[in-house]
């Protein structure tokens, strides 16, 4: 497995996002154990999760105790595995996502992660969504705070922009390590951010990596992408996974997945190098 940085910690240049295995039409926990563990067996050493990543309200951290029960689970080594967490999104349990900037919401959600995630410190915590009611460098300070604390090990952020980039590097002291936006061959309105934290050295974890590519194949307007695969015997996922990973060595993509078969397909884009031509005919 090809390897990238996070800070100081070396991951798999794809990892694994846990979202599908928790939210509506989640499959049986069986399935999500399984899909985990075969990631592990292919050496992912990234899993991404939230405590919001559930579908009622008194389940709070499914994915974040699911993925902590398939890790003790495994048999095997799993001291290298890095597991992402973020807080800031609510779910009321009526289908809707609400954000919740407050740094002490945001400080005492990072101790609950903690504890369903049986850890001393959380490898990576990132803040989930600006909040528009609170000042986004007060809830960065949260950020700064379980840092200084050792609750954490790093810190991140998701869903930002170029200025919420600086604003979080000036408030942790130059301490941001990744920054998690959604980025796909459908959704390319962050490639000012992937390009600036290219320029910073900071990690760019594409959620919903796949977006425009079905899973029967390229949607319309991405035949690029079909065109590709089909010319290289492999999946247009793969093929697409391919094309983020060369945007950049910081660029390490977390497709969503609760089906085994899905990240076997979606590591092998580690394998694949696209050509001068290739990568034009994408965009």
């Amino acid at each position: 497995m090809q390897q990238r940085t996070i800070g100081n910690r070396t991951v798999s240049a794809i990892g694994l996002g846990g979202m599908p295995m928790s939210i509506e039409g989640r499959p049986d926990e069986k399935r999500s154990i399984a899909a985990i563990h075969a990631a592990l067996d292919a050496g992912v050493t990234l899993i991404d999760t939230a405590n919001a990543y559930h579908i009622h309200a008194d389940e709070v951290g499914h994915n974040e105790a699911l993925i902590a029960r398939a890790l003790r689970e495994y048999d095997g080594d799993t001291s290298n595995v890095l597991v992402a967490t973020k807080g800031g999104h609510i779910r009321p349990g009526d289908g809707t996502w609400i954000v919740n900037g407050n740094p002490d919401y945001i400080r005492g959600a990072a101790e609950e992660s903690r504890r369903r995630l049986g850890v001393e410190r959380i490898g990576l915590y990132q803040f989930h969504r600006p909040d528009p009611a609170v000042p986004y460098r007060d809830s960065v300070t949260a950020l700064r705070d379980l840092l200084d604390d050792g609750v954490i090990e790093m810190a991140g952020i998701s869903n930002a922009s170029v200025d919420q980039i600086d604003i979080a590097q000036d408030v942790l002291g130059g301490r941001l390590v990744s920054v998690q936006n959604q980025y796909s061959p459908r959704f390319r309105s962050s490639e000012p951010e992937l390009e600036y934290c290219t320029e910073l050295g900071i990690a760019f974890l594409p959620w919903s990596p796949l977006g425009g590519i079905g899973r029967n194949g390229a949607g319309e307007g991405f035949e690029a992408f079909q065109d590709v695969a089909d010319a290289r015997g492999v999946s247009p996922q793969v093929v697409t996974l391919a094309w983020e990973l060369a945007k950049g060595r910081g660029v390490i993509p977390i497709p969503g997945a609760s089906r085994p078969e899905s990240v076997l397909d979606s590591v092998t884009a580690v394998d694949i190098d696209l050509t001068p031509e290739e990568l034009e005919r994408l965009g």
